[in-house]
């Protein structure tokens, strides 16, 4: 299997960029490849690509050495005009992203979800596709004070389809199956809405495999059995996620200045006990945390 360069090396974000791709029979394997450009790429960049759901290979990699990132994407042969769009769109929006990720420049929220909302929201109800706005977002929508770096939204295997092909030219990640460190395989895509320089990334997915449906799930593509409220935006009213999962994740991921705030959500609403109880034990919080949140949203 040989492996074939599709653009490069090009620049983006004190990273020097590779696009190549891998065919064995009909399969087309696609590679974001990016490696530190030092000075020559106006670097060197702010931070690691990790956060993008970069890895590196296990072995050196032929265009980048031994610390190339990469992403890869499997997907037909044809696809190489949509590849090549997410992967410019990717390296011309790095150096805003890395900034967002590290703390020097503010993430454009409001602006990109004003956006997406005009692009998507008509399309998806008009067809009956199910959608909600989840993560640290959907509990700022709802009052929380935090500033999310992202947007992180839930639908179905359609949904996912339809919202790519609603906003083309934001995708920095083409439409198609591909690994998300901590998630697994997925079917999903990833976009910058907004300008090269003012923005805010948004991502959504959901499992390659079949799964039962579980309010459990934030994630499950299953729109219908994920709890949810409304929320208010630009005088439109959204779907969000109930706080109780962005509670259960904070928790999990010892962010406690977040806990007071989103369990003063889940006290307003009104607690949902029996899905608190169902996120506490699926993220296997220790008897003593999950007693504390207990706690935090008794009314």
């Amino acid at each position: 299997m040989a492996s074939e360069m599709l653009s490069g090396p090009d620049l983006g974000g004190g990273y020097l960029h590779q696009l190549t791709l891998d065919r064995l029979g009909d399969a087309t394997t696609f590679t974001f490849h990016a490696q530190d450009g030092g000075s020559d790429a106006g670097g060197p960049p702010v931070g690691p690509l990790d956060v993008f759901g970069y890895v590196h290979p296990p072995s050196a990699c032929q265009f980048g050495g031994p610390r190339c990132w990469h992403r890869r994407f499997l997907l037909p042969f044809d696809e190489i005009p949509r590849v090549r769009a997410a992967y410019n769109r990717f390296r011309f929006v790095l150096e805003t992203s890395l900034a967002q990720v590290y703390g020097s420049a503010p993430v454009a929220v409001d602006a990109a979800l004003t956006e997406l909302i005009r692009r998507v929201a008509p399309t998806l109800a008009a067809e009956g596709v199910g959608w909600y706005i989840g993560g640290s977002l959907g509990a700022r929508l709802l009052g929380a004070d935090v500033a999310p770096h992202d947007i992180d939204l839930g639908t179905t295997r359609a949904g996912v389809d339809r919202i790519a092909q609603l906003i083309p030219e934001y995708l920095v990640e083409p439409l198609g199956p591909t690994d998300w460190p901590g998630r697994g395989i997925v079917r999903g895509a990833r976009a910058f809405v907004g300008t090269f320089r003012e923005g805010a990334r948004v991502e959504w997915a959901v499992p390659i495999e079949p799964t039962a449906p579980s309010a459990v799930d934030e994630w499950s593509g299953h729109p219908d059995r994920v709890r949810t409220t409304d929320a208010r935006f630009a005088e439109t009213t959204v779907r969000v996620s109930r706080p109780e999962y962005a509670l259960v994740r904070a928790a999990a991921r010892h962010q406690t200045e977040r806990i007071p705030l989103y369990a003063a959500l889940v006290r307003n609403l009104g607690p949902d006990h029996e899905l608190l109880d169902a996120l506490v034990v699926r993220a296997a919080l220790d008897d003593r945390t999950q007693s504390e949140l207990r706690r935090a949203v008794a009314v």
